[in-house]
C-alpha cells in the first residue's frame, strides 16, 4: 500500500525558513516523479514545486521560483520541501504527490499518489 505522510509544517514569521518532508513508503520511490502541492483557505490547490526521479531536474511555480527548493533522497525514500523567505501568502496545507508518467509537472491531475497534508503558516 502506497503512503506518503508530510512533517515539518508548523508556524513562522515573514522572512523566516521551514522545511517539509514527505516519507515513502510502498512503492519504489525512486521511479517516481513527485511534486509538492498547497490549499489555502477557500483556493483551489495549486503546484509548487516538481522534481524527476534522480532529482538533477526540478521545476517551480513562479510564486515560489528563488525561494523555495526541492529535494530528494531516494536512499531515505524521502521527498524534502526547503522554504526561505517565507511570506503570508505562503499559508497553506501542503501536500506532497507521486506521479509514474508525467514528470515536472504541477498539474493536479497527472498526480496518482497524495500524503494528507501539512499545515504551514506565516505571519506578518
Amino acid at each position: 500500500q502506497v503512503q506518503l505522510v508530510e512533517s515539518g509544517g508548523g508556524s513562522a514569521q515573514a522572512g523566516g525558513s521551514l522545511r517539509l518532508s514527505c516519507a515513502i513508503s510502498g512503492y519504489t520511490y525512486s521511479t517516481y516523479c513527485m511534486g509538492w502541492f498547497r490549499q489555502a483557505p477557500g483556493k483551489e490547490r495549486e503546484g509548487v514545486a516538481a522534481i524527476g526521479t534522480g532529482g538533477g531536474s526540478t521545476y517551480y511555480a513562479d510564486s515560489v521560483k528563488g525561494r523555495f527548493t526541492i529535494s530528494r533522497d531516494n536512499a531515505k525514500n524521502t521527498l524534502y520541501l526547503q522554504m526561505n523567505s517565507l511570506k503570508p501568502e505562503d499559508t497553506a496545507m501542503y501536500y506532497c504527490a507521486a506521479t509514474k508518467f508525467f514528470c515536472l509537472t504541477l498539474s493536479i491531475s497527472r498526480y496518482d499518489y497524495w500524503g494528507q497534508g501539512t499545515q504551514v503558516t506565516v505571519s506578518s
